[in-house]
C-alpha cells in the first residue's frame, strides 16, 4: 500500500510517501489513519485531529469508512478550499 502525505502532514511526518503493509484488521481509511498514528511521534502529531485530515483512495476523495486494500494508493491531506 502506498501512502502519500501532503502539506503540513508531510512536514510533521517527515516523509512525502511511504510503502506500508498494515495488519489485516486495517480495512478502511479510518483504521489506516489510526494505525499510521502509532508508527512515530510525527505520525501521531499529523493524525492527532482526525477532523483536520482528508483522504483519497486511488485518487478519489474518500470518507473514513472507505475500504482500503493492498495495492491501493492512499493520500492524506488537509482540507482544501477553492477560490
Amino acid at each position: 500500500m502506498r501512502v502519500l502525505y501532503f502539506a503540513w502532514l508531510r512536514q510533521k511526518i517527515g516523509l512525502a510517501e511511504e510503502e506500508v503493509a498494515p495488519p489485516p484488521e486495517v480495512r478502511d481509511v479510518a483504521g489506516l489513519r489510526d494505525w499510521l498514528a502509532t508508527r512515530s511521534l510525527g505520525h501521531a502529531a499529523a493524525f492527532a485531529d482526525a477532523k483536520q485530515v482528508r483522504a483519497a483512495v486511488n485518487q478519489d476523495f474518500a470518507t473514513p469508512d472507505h475500504p482500503v486494500a493492498a495495492g491501493d494508493e492512499i493520500a492524506f491531506f488537509p482540507p482544501v478550499t477553492g477560490g
